[in-house]
């Protein structure tokens, strides 16, 4: 997947504050609270109609945060009552520095195997590339011998992984952690420029303590920080009511192809449709501020289709050219479909103003007069008209969060300098807006492209249907746009949130992990849920059928990433890792003994 920043994972940027605002000098501290209100207010009035006449300032900005917060009501931290007294000592035993190296050291040499996902891999059996796999298996077994006793194991198409953990009560539904033992590749050009190489696994606890390596951000902390937990709670004698199932696909970074269509497939024969009362897999993490410390679960994820379009056109010397080639006629498409990009509208139902909400909510960072301008437009349409605008002006991501984007990846065409291309042909990327279809998308493609055919007198078999009235015999060349994988995606199903129980289940288990943490940077801050949306395209579009309550959240700091995943210096901040197996280590006791699962 791509790297999971905020942006990234769906938290829109409400504010942006600069380093003049998070820094105040002295001077502007000392102001007279009379005198800085009054500025306060003079700001607010630039925007007629955003602020109500409200007489005392910090009075009706109390009322404000009041009301709003009713837009996103949050649920109290939840940590287990009956096995309270394990989870105190698991606490104790994660902050011992045996247990912390003996962790990095997990991650690192999960790292050390690189389990490469490469885009043109064959089936399982067909592909040596894919036996490094079972290199990972054999250190996985080495590395957790209780999970590897006590769990049943199945391996899926050979090299995916499925645990099962039987529980004492078969009429509780069993919760499915997944993950992906995948990993994308380097680009050789750039191994000179890693600080430590892509697949050492080298932690630096003398220097920033970092983890370093190809996975250690995606997603190889969500394959051991599961394993982890389960290995320790294994250790201390940990029998679940609930049955945990663990599932980990073998190419994520390619479609899940091979691993996570063989898991659906195997889980669905073994366990039926809709079996599952929870499933976390990677996605979302969460931020910290001055203030509080907001994480963003993904309930939603954007649909894809990538749309291929051929244009053959009769070849020849290129001594004697024709005015355009089929060369330059891609290139006026493309020009064409930049020039006309998908619009992006600001939607009540969407992810994206919920998570606006929330922050309007619970951030005291947001500005005031923004912070009005949500809650009007919760109801006013107007306000959410002015609100879209804001938003589209300040905040990169929410042209790809609010509507379909389109992304030219890929381009050819030619074979020699002296030939004129008889074929060139185009990928077009999209991700499907949470409120679009595959259907609308195709319409939408016919019809901007179809002009720049028209002039260059070209037929149009646009999947597979002719369009226009122009056939192929008479046309001086054809365009062809089909689906260039075969893999087009509707988008995802939104997972039930407010007062569904396992959204009230993760929300709790991930503000009780918060606000319990031991890392001083979260000290005395609140934390709070927004809801998320990925943008990109995880293994959980193969696991619709399992159960409808799929998370995608990865409890992981953004600040814990050094530079990101799929780039140059992938590395994970080692007590990150820690906060991954002390969130699963609450979710697992918690889903145990609560009611708010099925």
């Amino acid at each position: 997947m791509a790297s999971w920043s905020d942006r990234e994972r769906g938290e829109p940027a409400i504010f942006e504050a600069s380093v003049k605002t998070r820094k105040l000098s002295l001077v502007t501290r000392a102001l007279p609270l009379v005198l800085l209100c009054s500025l306060i207010g003079l700001l607010l009035r630039v925007y007629p109609g955003y602020v109500y006449d409200a007489g005392d300032l910090l009075s009706y900005v109390q009322a404000v945060v009041s009301d709003t917060a009713d837009t996103c009501p949050q649920v109290a931290a939840l940590a287990p009552s009956e096995h309270s007294s394990l989870l105190e000592e698991l606490e104790e035993d994660y902050g011992t520095e045996a247990f912390r190296l003996k962790v990095f050291e997990s991650l690192g040499g999960a790292i050390r195997i690189p389990t490469v996902a490469y885009d043109d891999l064959l089936p399982p059996g067909q592909d040596a590339r894919w036996e490094i796999f079972s290199d990972l298996h054999a250190y996985l077994e080495n590395r957790f011998p209780l999970i590897h006793s006590h769990l049943r194991k199945t391996s899926v198409n050979t090299y995916a992984l499925v645990y099962h953990w039987q529980g004492t009560d078969d009429t509780l539904k069993p919760m499915l952690l997944t993950a992906h033992q995948d990993v994308v590749p380097i680009e050789p050009l750039t191994a000179d420029e890693w600080v430590h190489p892509p697949f050492s696994g080298y932690y630096d606890g003398g220097k920033g303590e970092w983890i370093w390596g190809r996975g250690s951000c995606d997603d190889k902390p969500g394959l051991i920080g599961s394993l982890t937990t389960v290995e320790t709670l294994l250790e201390k004698g940990f029998q679940p009511r609930r049955t945990v199932v663990l599932a980990y696909g073998i190419d994520e970074e390619r479609g899940g192809i091979s691993g996570a269509t063989a898991i659906r497939n195997y889980l669905l024969e073994t366990y039926d449709e809709n079996a599952f009362s929870i499933l976390v897999d990677e996605g979302g993490g969460y931020s910290v501020s001055d203030h509080v410390m907001m994480a963003s679960p993904g309930v939603a994820e954007k649909g894809k289709f990538d749309v291929r379009m051929d244009i053959t056109t009769p070849g020849g010397h290129s001594s004697i050219p024709p005015p355009h080639t089929s060369i330059g006629m891609l290139a006026t498409i493309i020009k064409q479909l930049e020039a006309h990009p998908h619009s992006a509208h600001l939607r009540r139902e969407s992810t994206y103003f919920q998570s606006l909400q929330c922050q309007a909510a619970h951030d005291p960072r947001v500005p005031a007069s923004l912070r009005t301008l949500v809650k009007q437009a919760t109801t006013n349409d107007k306000a959410l008209d002015r609100l879209e605008l804001v938003m589209a002006g300040r905040d990169r991501m929410f042209a790809p969060m609010c509507g379909t984007t389109q992304a030219v990846d890929i381009i050819h065409g030619g074979v020699k300098t002296n030939a004129l291309p008889e074929l060139a042909w185009l990928i077009v990327n999209h991700r499907l807006d949470a409120f679009s279809s595959i259907a609308d998308l195709k319409a939408r493609v016919i019809q901007t492209v179809t002009p720049v055919a028209k002039r260059f007198n070209l037929s149009v078999d646009a999947f597979g249907t002719l369009v226009g009235d122009l056939e192929p015999e008479d046309a001086y060349g054809q365009l062809r746009i089909f689906d260039a994988f075969g893999t087009a995606l509707e988008p995802a199903p939104v997972t039930p949130m407010g007062e569904s129980g396992p959204w009230q289940l993760l929300s709790g288990t991930i503000i009780g992990a918060l606000e319990s943490s031991n890392r001083t940077s979260y000290s005395g801050k609140k934390a709070f849920i927004a809801p998320g949306m990925s943008t990109g395209n995880t293994d959980t579009k193969h696991y619709w059928k399992l159960t409808k309550h799929i998370f995608r959240y990865g409890h992981m700091n953004r600040d814990d990433s050094y530079n990101g995943a799929h780039t140059v210096n992938e590395a994970v901040k080692a007590e990150g890792l820690l906060e991954v197996i002390r969130f699963f280590t609450r979710l697992i006791l918690n889903g145990d003994e609560s009611s708010l699962l099925e």
